[in-house]
C-alpha cells in the first residue's frame, strides 16, 4: 500500500493527465445528466410550492406559475402567521420532536447495548420479541383501546411514549455495538466499571454515529405525524403543524369558512379573505411546516453513511 500511495503522488506531481476516452466521455455524460435529472424531479416540487407561496395569488390558482415566480410578494406568510392556534401547534411539534427523540435515542442506544450483553437474562428470547413487532401489530382499534386505559387520551405523551421503542432502530444499534471491538467493554470490566459505566462512558462515545442517525430519522418522523393527532387528541391546545396543516389543506376550498374559523377577529378574516385562495394557503401553510425540518437535516448528514453502513451490515 506504501508504494501504491507513493506512486500516485509521483504520478499527480508529474503533471500528467489521464485522458479519457471517448466511451468513458459518453458514461460520464449520460451518468451527470441521470443524476440531474434525479436531483431536479426530488427539488422542484419543493421548489414549484415555494414559488407559488410568494407569486400573485390569483395566477398561482390558475396555474400560470411554474418556474418562475410572478408578481413576487410576501404577505402570503404574514397573514397565515396571524392564523388562531399556528404558534402553539409549532410548539406542541417541537416539543413532541426534542422530548420524543431524546426518549427513543436512548432507549434505542440502551437496549440495542444490553442484547449485545451476554449476562443479559433470556437476551436472545426478548430480541426475538421485540423483533417481531416489526412484523405484527394488533390493528388501530386494540391500540386504540390500550391508549384509553392507559389514560393518554388528550395528553401529551400519546406523542412520546408509544414511539419510545423502535425495533428498526433498535437494530440498527444493536448490530453497530457489535461492530465496536469487544475488548473496551473487557478493559473496563477489569477496572471495575458497571453496565451503567460502561454504557455512557465506553459505548456512548464510541457510537455517535448511529445515536446523530437514529435521531434525525426520529425527528423527521415525529414531525411529520398527524395521525395520532387525528385519533387521540380533540384538545386543539395539543394539536400539532402537521394536523394543523392537514386540517388547513382539508378546509382551503372554503377560504371564508377557514378564516372565520381559525383567525382572532373578523378584521383580520376580511383582510385576509380579500387576498388568499386556496392554493395559497396550502402552499404557504406547507413551507411554514417543512421549513424547520429542513433546515435542520443538513447538519446531521454527514452520520448518515457511517451510521447506516456499520448500523445494517456487520463484519
Amino acid at each position: 500500500m506504501g508504494f501504491r500511495k507513493k506512486d500516485e503522488e509521483e504520478y499527480k506531481s508529474s503533471g500528467v493527465h489521464y485522458k479519457q476516452s471517448f466511451g468513458d466521455r459518453i458514461i460520464s455524460i449520460i451518468t451527470y445528466i441521470v443524476y440531474s435529472i434525479f436531483a431536479f424531479v426530488c427539488v422542484y416540487p419543493f421548489y414549484y410550492i415555494f414559488i407559488n407561496s410568494i407569486s400573485s395569488n390569483q395566477l398561482s390558482e390558475r396555474g400560470k406559475v411554474i418556474f418562475i415566480p410572478l408578481e413576487v410578494h410576501f404577505s402570503n406568510y404574514a397573514s397565515v402567521m396571524k392564523i388562531d392556534g399556528l404558534f402553539q401547534a409549532a410548539k406542541v411539534s417541537l416539543g413532541r420532536t426534542l422530548v420524543g427523540t431524546a426518549i427513543a435515542v436512548f432507549t434505542s442506544a440502551f437496549l440495542g447495548y444490553m442484547f449485545t450483553r451476554e449476562s443479559m437474562w433470556a437476551r436472545k428470547f426478548w430480541f426475538r420479541v421485540v423483533a417481531a413487532t416489526m412484523y405484527f401489530n394488533a390493528g388501530i382499534i386494540p391500540l386504540y383501546i390500550t391508549i384509553t386505559n392507559l389514560h393518554l387520551l388528550n395528553n401529551f405523551w400519546v406523542y412520546v411514549l408509544p414511539m419510545a421503542i423502535s425495533p428498526f432502530y433498535l437494530i440498527l444499534c444493536k448490530t453497530f455495538v457489535e461492530s465496536v471491538p469487544k475488548e473496551l467493554q473487557d478493559a473496563a470490566m477489569i477496572d471495575g466499571a458497571g453496565t451503567l459505566r460502561i454504557f455512557f462512558s465506553i459505548m456512548i462515545p464510541v457510537i455517535k454515529p448511529i445515536l446523530a442517525t437514529v435521531a434525525i430519522f426520529t425527528a423527521v418522523n415525529q414531525w411529520n405525524a398527524f395521525q395520532d393527532t387525528l385519533l387521540y387528541i380533540t384538545d386543539k391546545k395539543l394539536y400539532t403543524l402537521q394536523f394543523v396543516l392537514y386540517q388547513y389543506i382539508n378546509q382551503a376550498s372554503s377560504i371564508k369558512a377557514l378564516l372565520n374559523g381559525s383567525s382572532g377577529s373578523a378584521n383580520i378574516a376580511a383582510s385576509m379573505a380579500k387576498m388568499q385562495t386556496a392554493t395559497s394557503i396550502r402552499m404557504t401553510v406547507t413551507i411554514v411546516v417543512v421549513a424547520p425540518i429542513l433546515l435542520v437535516y443538513p447538519f446531521f448528514q454527514r452520520y448518515f453513511t457511517k451510521g447506516i453502513m456499520i448500523g445494517a451490515v456487520k463484519g
